[in-house]
């Protein structure tokens, strides 16, 4: 798939000597929802300002569609919509003028039934005339949205778009967010909230410490470094694993009531046939067995511990 945007060797120095990024490389697929993911500090809104033009880069390059982001400012920055993580816009406007005004910035013709269907889409259509300082939290957010969309980008960077948001927003904003995809609007997101990558991204990318550990897609990255467990409810607790099942990855926890098995998802078997054989021949009896697969928060605390 054709790329939207391509980010060469780029590095950031500020002139107190830290170092925000270094030697970033990533390449955006036209259509895709992608999920940037790091601890705080990590680079990400750095990341995403240089790209945007707000913050100028010490070294590499940046192009949206062929188009430098340096040398062709404002064409390019027309194609991109920013949420940023502040709420930055004035209070005492209405949701509709600031929205409008948003649009008119990027020199676009007033249109009515777009911005009523971006305020409609973001449940924001009966708060049109309420000036911004009457809103909740979630419903600034919103706004913050709807004015990146005024201008009808095709590049979208959501910066930990639904902090302060209560669940049922946040999941009626990840609805929003596929839509959008499915108008053909690439979507970039940064999030503390790994469920929010798990259920909407298509390819996950982990920055740490200003610099890409990892670019992978969501389902591929899960099957390659997640792992699965075998969780064996006993009949009869232990005070230890027997010593000859001391070959086994086996842990015992809740008192003794419980052997948990990891066994690596990649591998050709999984050993679990054996190691049940090997249960019954110890005497051990089971009640109860459950399976459960690495969560993509358990994955990205490994990679962020330890970069491969």
């Amino acid at each position: 798939m054709k790329s939207i945007l391509t980010v060469e060797n780029l590095s950031k120095k500020y002139a107190t000597g830290f170092q925000a990024l270094k030697n970033v490389n990533l390449e955006i697929r036209r259509g895709e929802i992608f999920a940037l993911l790091g601890p705080n500090g990590a680079g990400k809104t750095t990341l995403i300002n240089v790209i945007c033009g707000i913050v100028r880069p010490s070294e590499g390059k940046v192009t949206v569609d062929g188009l430098d982001i340096q040398r062709d400012y404002r064409t390019v920055r027309a194609n991109i919509g920013l949420v940023p993580q502040e709420l930055f816009t004035d209070m005492f406007e209405s949701v509709w003028d600031t929205v409008r005004f948003s649009r008119g910035l990027f020199g676009k013709p007033l249109d009515v039934e777009y911005l009523d269907r971006v305020l409609e889409d973001l449940s924001l259509a009966d708060k049109k005339r309420a000036k911004i300082m009457t809103l909740s939290g979630g419903m600034k957010r919103r706004v913050l949205i709807a004015k990146a969309l005024a201008h009808e980008p095709t590049l979208l960077f959501l910066d930990e778009p639904t902090a302060g948001v209560d669940v049922e927003l946040r999941r009626s904003m990840w609805e929003m967010v596929r839509r959008l995809r499915e108008r053909g609007v690439t979507i970039i997101l940064t999030t503390h909230y790994i469920e929010e990558a798990e259920e909407m991204a298509d390819r996950v990318g982990v920055i740490n410490k200003g610099e890409i550990v990892l670019v992978e897609e969501k389902a591929a990255l899960m099957a390659k470094l997640g792992k699965k467990q075998l969780t064996l409810e006993l009949r009869t607790k232990l005070e230890r694993v027997p010593p000859e099942l001391s070959s086994e990855p086996l842990e015992l926890r809740h008192g003794g009531a419980q052997l948990v098995y990891t066994y690596d998802t990649q591998g050709e078997e999984t050993g679990i046939p054996s190691l049940l054989r090997r249960l019954a021949d110890s005497g051990i009896e089971i009640r109860d067995l459950q399976t459960k697969q690495s969560s993509l928060e358990e994955i990205f605390v490994s990679l962020v511990k330890d970069p491969r």
